[in-house]
């Protein structure tokens, strides 16, 4: 059988290739595919442990069997029902804050909710380092599955919302400009909104397929994360 098979963040840097098609044998799974990948590439071998897979825009595990056709996402750890309010979006263009809290807005609706990501210029917490731009990449097909899985999510946990706003902002951002939106509107403040825009935020750092190359003074790095996926993350 013959798969496609693609790679972001470092391991795209490191294979040299976006995307891939690999022919396997029938039966074969996601660990034997892992095994010809590092036999084929020995440049991303070392990578093989803890690659995160996707199978299809969800995520997989070593002993998921693969089939002809399928769309095989490899990438490191990332750094449902909707409503007609919902607003799911990965972007290149700026960030407009008024505009996508105002997507939320119903005659329902008496509280909005939102938490804003911006570019440091300058860190200071941990490693202090000075940063002079960011390149984020983001596997977009899977990353729209993942948005909207994480607002249900935010509703199995507080039903009162009214409308959620998830956008994450892709390629060239400078220090200062917005990054990632994540918003919700309710009747009242009381029903939850503040909780629910930072379990979306943290959600998104988990499960979507968004990663950034820091660029500063000493070069450039791949942020990873150190978050990987189980069971309870596949898409319902």
């Amino acid at each position: 059988m013959e798969i496609k098979v693609l790679y972001f963040a470092s391991l795209r840097g490191k294979a040299g290739v976006k995307e891939e098609r690999l022919t396997l044998p029938d039966g074969a799974n996601v660990e034997s595919l892992l095994s010809l990948v590092a036999e084929r590439r020995p440049e991303l071998a070392r990578h093989m442990g803890t690659v995160l897979v996707s199978i299809n825009q969800d995520f997989a595990y070593p002993e998921d069997l693969l089939s002809e056709g399928d769309e095989v996402a490899m990438f490191p750890p990332v750094s449902g029902g909707s409503s007609a309010l919902d607003h799911f979006a990965i972007t290149e263009d700026i960030l407009d804050l008024d505009a996508i809290c105002a997507r939320l807005v119903s005659p329902q609706a008496g509280a909005v909710c939102a938490f804003t990501g911006y570019v440091r210029g300058e860190t200071v917490r941990g490693q202090a380092h000075t940063t002079r731009y960011l390149e984020y990449q983001a596997y977009e097909a899977m990353a729209q599955v993942k948005l909207i899985q994480i607002a249900d999510e935010m509703r199995s946990h507080w039903p009162d919302l009214l409308g959620i706003a998830i956008v994450q902002r892709t390629g060239h951002l400078e220090p200062g400009e917005p990054s990632v939106i994540v918003a919700c509107s309710a009747a009242h403040r009381d029903t939850g909104i503040f909780q629910a825009a930072q379990y979306g935020i943290d959600r998104l750092k988990q499960i979507v397929p968004v990663w950034k190359k820091e660029v500063g003074p000493d070069g450039e790095i791949w942020i990873e994360g150190d978050y990987v996926p189980g069971e309870q993350d596949r898409s319902s």
